[in-house]
């Protein structure tokens, strides 16, 4: 999945396992920016009688560069605090919650918002809001009647600062067929090709019915740019920013046996981060994945090797043999996969025949793992997908330009590691037919909001199950 238990250290820590990460120009205001910042893999709803929540001792932060160096210029960090009204109950809540001030509530969060501006631990910190609500889980029927309607508005705040917040359970809306890609790299509709032959079958989403916990942040243009400006020109290196997410915990945990406490001191040490997705997931080798997670960006040229020649790309062609032929030639004469290099790495530079002539994402020659989203692109008003590997047209406001919460980030990365975009660099190589088709026949099931936090509504855990 994108990001999700993709290490094996951050695996057995699922409240600071960052899921997914979104960047992308809001659809319905063109002078901002929406990211969502997504943690708790494979949430499940009917999970009480402690449901899920944001960890009080994890600082979850975003990440902002905008003068291309893999450095944070902007950093939003979030702190929450769990209240527990009647702590001589086992119970979630005693009663019907109608609002975010109900007292039948009995575990509820609150959360702080924290702006820096330079490094993210030396830099100008702004408190920017404190005591902030989350909406509580979705229960059920009985318990978080009229969810949508009471107790989702009330838990998107606006900032006095201009930003626009929100932090609490989402549905998930990352769609992959898990179950199928991690036996033996299965795609289900291609799989009566595989190496161990089934029938052509329909995808299965394996993230369906489940939840995720999401930070929603929207945040002015003006804001993220370097100079203050509004980004006009796609070509302006200006109009290009950089996008990652973390969760970090402090360095000491000692548990107190005596009284059942536990203390937390000392700096904090990031646990899990997030930039393209799938990243840590398939290009990272497994005896790499922790040190990755711990590391900042501007560390990534150290992995070079693993976008240059992804352990997928040689993978295909033996699984499916003799439809990925021309991969497989690519693959022997051990040319450097540029192209993906620059897709997740750099950024994509301006120029490129075959791509429009105002798309580019480029950040500078600095080799680092990033969401980069061109902010003087609109978002689409016929939107794909598949992106740049849509259409025609193509649509460029999708990933890799940021990544949009429906981009169907997994098609489009089977496509480019099978090769579609390697003619970019190389005009003599055909792709193999069956790269431009693949995928892995998933969709998700939940609608999306068309308003902030964009996210669907969580599934609630009395009317549950899972196919």
């Amino acid at each position: 999945m994108s990001s999700h238990r993709e290490a094996p250290a951050i695996s057995q820590d699922p409240v600071a396992d960052n899921t997914d990460l979104y960047a992308f120009v809001d659809p319905n205001d063109s002078s901002k920016v929406t990211i969502l910042a997504n943690y708790i893999p494979l949430e499940e709803p009917a999970g009480g009688p402690n449901f899920h929540q944001f960890g009080d001792d994890v600082l979850y932060e975003i990440m902002i560069d905008n003068d291309g160096d893999a450095v944070e210029d902007i950093t939003y960090q979030f702190r929450f605090t769990t209240q527990i009204g009647n702590p001589n109950t086992f119970l979630y809540n005693v009663n019907q919650i109608n609002s975010l001030a109900d007292s039948d509530w009995n575990m509820r969060q609150t959360y702080s918002v924290t702006k820096v501006l330079g490094p993210r631990r030396t830099g100008k910190a702004t408190v920017l809001a404190s005591g902030l609500a989350s909406p509580p889980d979705r229960i059920g029927p009985l318990s978080t009647p009229n969810y949508d309607t009471n107790l989702v508005p009330p838990a998107i705040h606006s900032l006095t600062s201009g930003e626009k917040v929100f932090a609490g359970q989402r549905e998930e809306g990352f769609f992959v067929d898990l179950g199928a890609v991690f036996e033996l790299g299965t795609l289900r509709p291609f799989q009566n090709f595989h190496l161990i032959g089934e029938p052509a079958a329909a995808g299965v989403d394996a993230t369906k019915g489940f939840n995720v916990h999401t930070i929603a942040l929207q945040v002015p243009k003006t804001d993220l740019t370097r100079d203050g400006s509004t980004p006009t020109n796609p070509l302006d290196a200006k109009s290009v920013i950089g996008v990652w997410a973390s969760a970090s915990r402090q360095r000491a945990t000692v548990r107190d046996a005596a009284g059942g406490l536990v203390h937390h001191a000392g700096p904090w040490v990031q646990v899990s981060r997030l930039g393209n997705p799938l990243i840590n997931e398939v290009i990272i080798p497994l005896g790499k994945k922790d040190l990755w997670n711990s590391l900042q960006p501007r560390d990534d040229a150290q992995f070079l090797q693993y976008y240059e020649n992804p352990e997928l790309a040689a993978l295909l062609p033996g699984l499916y043999p003799g439809v990925f032929t021309n991969l497989d030639a690519l693959n022997t004469s051990g040319a450097a996969r540029a192209e993906l290099v620059a897709i997740l790495l750099t950024g994509i530079p301006a120029g490129i025949p075959g791509l429009p002539a105002t798309f580019q994402t480029f950040t500078g020659p600095v080799q680092a793992d990033m969401l980069r989203l061109n902010m003087a692109i609109p978002a689409s008003g016929t939107p794909n997908p598949l992106g740049l590997l849509g259409g025609p047209p193509a649509d460029v406001a999708a990933f890799p330009n940021g990544r949009r919460h429906f981009d169907n980030v997994v098609a489009i990365e089977l496509r480019v590691v099978a090769g579609t975009l390697y003619p970019l660099i190389d005009g003599t190589f055909t792709p193999d037919g069956a790269a431009g088709l693949l995928t892995d026949g998933t969709a998700n099931d939940v609608a999306y909001l068309s308003t902030f936090p964009y996210l669907g509504t969580p599934h609630e855990g009395y009317e549950h199950f899972h196919d």
